[in-house]
């Protein structure tokens, strides 16, 4: 059951939607390409879609037993902190000695028990345990001329060497899944085209109202229930954007028709927390709408924000970073859904980033 946040802030049954962090997204530099996928749907229970954990490379650089002071990682300082109130703290002092860090347990430091097994990290603090990276094992051993010290780290898994976003690159905030449970609008047709939200009927149907005015009030309630899952902590603001336009050829100039965002602080990684719901909406762009109704148009998932790690979560230029984006198919495809446009379409609000 998803965890309940405190955060600030059908007509068409034929909508293709995959959350693909969000395919990559990661602290820091994450306006890596968008993934590519088959228009396949996760029907609103989220999916994790963040890489696979790979085995450790048997060519990987062991460490001499005698610890080296131009070791790559020893100029490695403790990633900062940066909480809800956005302000930013130094990262804490590891301990031990900088050839000697006591949270890294390098190959030739001391140790204080013959035969016993901990965990160590060869690599920078920033990268470990992000992503794909994990720590290997180390054995204390008896060195005949050192004593008792630390053997080879064995196991341990790095970041790709010149990967820059996704989990390959072991940054924060690289994979997650951001889920919701409707995100399929109404139209209506009257003197002018419009769009709003639809409602979850209870049965896995879709309800468009009736009686609908011209324009059409806003409806009740909400339109989306909404949790993520994501494998950093931070503050980030998730939007969802429906634009007319061809979702393989998006251009800055596309006709927006809504756009709803939640601003949340997502305080453990790993969990699943719900997130305040996605409001009702009602579009007055009754010529986006047309557009829209005669070609169809896209939904465009977008993150930005600040991990807990201090980094910038956006395209790399300061704007929101567009991790998804699914495409909505003519409404043709009720009558032709066997049409070329028509034959990747499917229902659901689930996608992994």
């Amino acid at each position: 059951m998803a965890k309940d946040l405190t955060t600030h802030g059908r007509w068409i049954p034929l909508l293709a939607l995959v959350l693909g962090l969000l395919g990559a997204a990661c602290a820091g530099e994450v306006g890596g390409p968008i993934p590519e996928g088959d228009g396949g749907i996760d029907t609103g229970t989220g999916s994790f879609d963040g890489g696979q954990f790979q085995n450790a490379n048997p060519d990987q650089p062991t460490f001499d037993a005698a610890p080296a002071a131009d070791a790559f990682f020893i100029a490695d300082d403790p990633p900062p902190y940066c909480g809800p109130d956005g302000v930013m703290e130094v990262g804490a002092d590891p301990g031990g000695t900088l050839e000697c860090p006591a949270d890294k347990n390098r190959q030739g430091c001391r140790c204080e028990t013959e035969g016993e097994v901990a965990a160590c990290w060869p690599g920078k603090r920033i990268n470990r345990n992000q992503g794909i990276c994990e720590d290997g094992m180390t054995l204390c051993k008896n060195d005949p001329e050192f004593g008792l010290t630390w053997g080879p780290c064995e196991g341990y898994v790095l970041p790709v060497e010149g990967a820059e976003s996704g989990p390959s690159s072991c940054r924060c905030f690289s994979s997650g899944t951001w889920a919701l449970t409707n995100l399929s609008p109404c139209i209506f047709r009257g003197t002018n085209t419009y769009l709003y939200s639809s409602k979850l009927d209870g049965t896995g149907g879709i309800d468009c109202g009736s009686n609908i005015s011209e324009p059409p009030d806003v409806p009740t309630g909400n339109w989306s229930e909404s949790t993520l899952k994501v494998d950093c902590a931070g503050q980030f603001e998730l939007c969802f954007t429906i634009k007319a336009g061809d979702v393989e050829n998006p251009q800055p100039d596309d006709c927006e028709i809504m756009q709803e965002c939640v601003d949340v602080w997502y305080p453990e990684p790993g969990e699943v927390v719900e997130l305040p719901a996605l409001p009702s909406w009602s579009s007055p762009n009754s010529q986006c709408a047309d557009e829209f109704d005669r070609s169809g148009g896209y939904g465009e998932m977008s993150v930005q924000g600040k991990s807990i790690q201090c980094d910038e979560v956006d395209d790399g230029s300061g704007n929101p970073y567009v991790f998804n984006r699914t495409n909505y198919c003519p409404p043709s495809c009720q009558d032709t859904p066997n049409a070329p446009a028509c034959v990747d379409c499917k229902t659901g609000g689930s996608g992994s980033f």
